[in-house]
């Protein structure tokens, strides 16, 4: 099953490569693809959270046998729903590609293999495959920006690469070490491994920080989060879809995975680190959105500040032995799902906003709720949800990562709660200089979406809501997989 998931978008490419011919076909193509691998991946969140306990639909194979290397997947608790949202922000990215005209076939293939490369991350345990499919996700994403993006596009997909493959860098190194130390590269067995006196050949806190730089460069956080604005600003739409919906939460994932459940007690150590990085990045990220004049570079920069609350949950297992509270990294975990949904909506709206007025210039716009009454409608919908709106989704995730991290760091939560006051100013000012107002005569030819381009509207709306109303069907999930580490945590 797993296999599927995560091969599907991979085949769907190569037919697109060797065999099929016409855009429209190709478009087409490409939209089933990501609806059957969207149906695969709630099949395995079904399956998984019928029986919530370890890893399920483990598939195990010996790979290179003399390095110990296996093809090993499986899904969690923390796994299973990242699984879900990548094919619910595949999909997505699929359908508001719909405009696409130029090298139709060869974009099509490079954003289905970004699926199978993202979908990977997330359940492999072997770390060898992990890695692979962290690196995997660099070439689509560096060919979509710099090809099909717009203004500095190849000095903002090499600036992307360049950050990235820095922090990969030092996660290579990492793996190796930790394989030279403990003979496996088995994710479920490494926690026990290191947890073995002398077993590592270099400190534990200077694995820990190996593998912290890689993730948060991708999350990411102050003061390697420069690229992310460039990136969003330049890439198409859908690009920008993946990015902020799945590609940030590798980070968040990898912190949780690797760097908490690897290293429990370096983490409880270094929790200041992270609370003190989770802070700035809020509030830097949110006053600088509060600056930005460009509608995606506004969603990009809010987005600096969105993942700081992952952060700031994580930092919450800062609490002395004994008190570790798994409210926190619950929150955290929503937080990468919800935030996902949100701003992937966001950047829709904004790329089918930039399609029909040619221009993301927030000054210039104006009063399009008049023309696009459905998009405006959906668009107050992400924005509401973003700034925290109670009965939304944002909502539930921001008050898990306060009530985790308020219990441990009473004065830096309290202060992260600015972000959420300036959150609703930038957004709130953002729906106001964009929809309202008369009615521009620029854009008296302004057209509402197609009914193609309103799925992944409706879709992303659907499930904005449904977490909002009804958390319980993530937070059960997630709280699966962090209820162990919690337990290490109070009792080493």
């Amino acid at each position: 099953m797993l296999s599927a998931v995560v091969f599907l978008p991979l085949a769907g490419a190569l037919v697109i490569a060797l065999i099929l011919r016409g855009d429209r076909l190709v478009r087409w193509f490409a939209v089933a693809v990501t609806v059957a691998d969207l149906a695969l991946a709630g099949v395995v969140f079904g399956m998984y959270f019928q029986d919530r306990a370890g890893f399920r639909l483990v598939e195990q194979h010996t790979w290179i046998e003399p390095l110990n290397i296996q093809y090993l997947m499986a899904v969690d608790g923390l796994s299973a729903p990242l699984v879900l949202l990548t094919g619910l922000l595949g999909m997505s990215a699929a359908f508001v590609s719909w405009g696409i005209q130029t090298r139709v076939r060869e974009y099509f293939v490079w954003l289905l293999v970004l699926q199978t490369a993202v979908m990977g991350v997330f359940v492999s345990l072997d770390f060898v495959l992990f890695f692979i499919f962290w690196e995997l996700e660099l070439l689509p994403m560096y060919m979509l920006i710099s090809i099909w993006g717009s203004g500095r596009k190849e000095y903002s997909a090499m600036k992307f690469l360049i950050f990235t493959v820095s922090g990969s860098a030092f996660m290579l190194v990492g793996l190796l070490v930790l394989y030279f130390s403990t003979g496996t590269f088995d994710m479920r067995e490494l926690p026990e491994q290191i947890d073995l006196a002398g077993k590592l050949l270099v400190p534990a806190a200077t694995l820990f920080f190996a593998f912290f730089v890689a993730f948060s460069i991708k999350l990411p956080v102050w003061p390697v989060h420069t690229w992310l604005p460039d990136a969003h600003t330049d890439a198409p739409t859908a690009v920008s879809v993946m990015l902020a919906g799945v590609l940030l939460k590798m980070g968040g994932y990898g912190l949780i995975r690797i760097c908490v459940t690897m290293f429990p007690e370096v983490t409880r150590d270094y929790a200041w680190l992270l609370v003190t990085l989770a802070v700035v990045s809020i509030l830097y990220g949110a006053t600088v959105t509060l600056r930005q004049t460009d509608l995606k570079r506004l969603i990009a920069y809010s987005s600096v500040s969105h993942m700081g609350f992952v952060m700031l949950g994580i930092s919450s297992v800062g609490g002395v032995a004994g008190s570790v509270s798994s409210v926190g990294l619950n929150g955290a975990a929503m937080q990468m799902f919800t935030h996902g949904t949100i701003t992937g909506l966001l950047f829709v709206v904004a790329g089918l906003i930039y399609e029909r007025t040619h221009t993301r210039h927030i000054p210039d716009l104006g009063g399009l709720a008049s023309q696009m009454p459905f998009t405006a409608a959906v668009f107050v919908v992400a924005g509401l949800a973003s700034l925290g709106l109670p009965g939304l989704s944002g909502f539930v995730s921001e008050v898990l990562v306060f009530i985790g991290a308020f219990s441990v760091w009473a004065w830096p939560t309290a202060a992260a709660v600015i972000g959420i006051i300036l959150a609703a100013g930038y957004i709130l000012w953002m729906i106001q200089r964009v929809l309202t107002g008369p009615s521009l005569e620029r854009y008296a030819q302004v057209k509402e979406v197609t009914i193609v381009e309103a799925v992944p509207m409706v879709v992303l709306v659907v499930a904005i809501v449904v977490v909002g109303l009804y958390p319980g069907v993530l937070i059960d999930s997630f709280d699966a997989a962090i209820a162990p580490i919690i337990l290490e945590m109070q009792f080493p």
